[in-house]
């Protein structure tokens, strides 16, 4: 296996993210390994709709990277030099952008090589939706992305998936490649590529990323009135109604939670976390759940 192939891979180049070259690596009518989970509805960044969009070309929600994304790239060779250390049998290796040698449009940009085996490195502000170290629960959206990648570079041995825990609690897991999974992902990605082509967009979902893409569809403001169907009016109401009420059930929750927790910083139900306090001055300063979607 040479530095600029795999068994199916063929490598593009080493890009720094963010820069002209690594997006022209990832742009145009191809699917990378962060991106298959959003068509197969398994993305808790993007959906299916925003993506369409950006793969259109058309307009899209300005992309910023948070808080959460800069540390866990500060972290990761921290977390790499980690996973080294615990299996020296091979050297760990950088890599780049790859492409399979059949399919043009299915592209992949692993974390670490480690000799045939992929390594792909995370960060997560919780413990949510991760179990044991040496476990099969991981969140589901990486099973997606790694598979993506072992299938683009044909690299079949089991990979590796190292996460640290914030603040200090490493863990690895192993995903094993499953052909089947495989497929159904490469039919999805084909699919998705031909509604591209064919100008056939998906229908609105309730994610925010779906909705923040619609908000940046219009050019403008005209001073006229829209018909909308009956049903949506129907519905527009319903909503808001029931988010009237579910604002005060969550908000009365909210309040017995907290009182249960006193001064103290967790709420916890049979070992699980259900949320916690934060203090200014002494004081209550926010109560926030967790989320298993705090990982990155």
């Amino acid at each position: 296996m040479s530095a600029a192939t795999t068994p199916t891979g063929i490598l593009l180049g080493s890009f720094t993210p963010g820069t002209p070259e690594w997006n022209e690596a990832r742009k145009g009518l191809c699917i990378t390994a962060t991106e298959i989970a959003a068509v197969v509805g398994l993305s808790p960044w993007q959906s299916a709709f925003s993506l369409w969009h950006k793969k259109a070309n058309l307009p899209t929600a300005p992309f910023e990277t948070s808080p959460q994304m800069t540390w866990g790239s500060r972290f990761e060779d921290d977390v790499a030099e980690e996973f080294a250390e615990r299996h020296p049998e091979h050297p760990l290796l950088t890599t780049g952008t790859w492409r399979h040698r059949d399919r043009a449009w299915q592209r992949a940009t692993p974390d670490r090589l480690h000799g045939n085996r992929l390594v792909e490195i995370k960060t997560a502000a919780s413990a949510d939706g991760w179990g044991p170290d040496g476990s099969d629960e991981f969140p589901v959206h990486y099973r997606c992305q790694v598979t993506w990648q072992q299938d683009t570079l044909g690299l079949y041995e089991p990979a590796h998936l190292a996460v640290l825990i914030l603040p200090y609690d490493y863990r690895e897991y192993v995903i094993e490649y499953d052909p089947d999974d495989a497929r159904i992902l490469r039919d999805a990605a084909e699919r998705f590529l031909r509604t591209v082509r064919e100008g056939e967009r998906p229908p609105i979902d309730g994610d925010t990323a779906t909705y923040q893409t619609i908000r940046v569809q219009a050019d403008g403001l005209e001073d006229r009135d829209v018909e909308i169907p009956f049903g949506t009016a129907i519905r527009w109401d319903d909503a808001y109604t029931a988010l009237a009420k579910a604002s005060a059930d969550l908000t009365q929750v909210r309040g017995e939670v907290l009182d249960l927790i006193g001064n103290g910083k967790r709420a916890v139900c049979e070992g699980r976390r259900i949320a916690y306090r934060t203090v200014r001055d002494g004081h209550t300063h926010s109560l926030n759940p967790y989320t298993s979607k705090d990982a990155a």
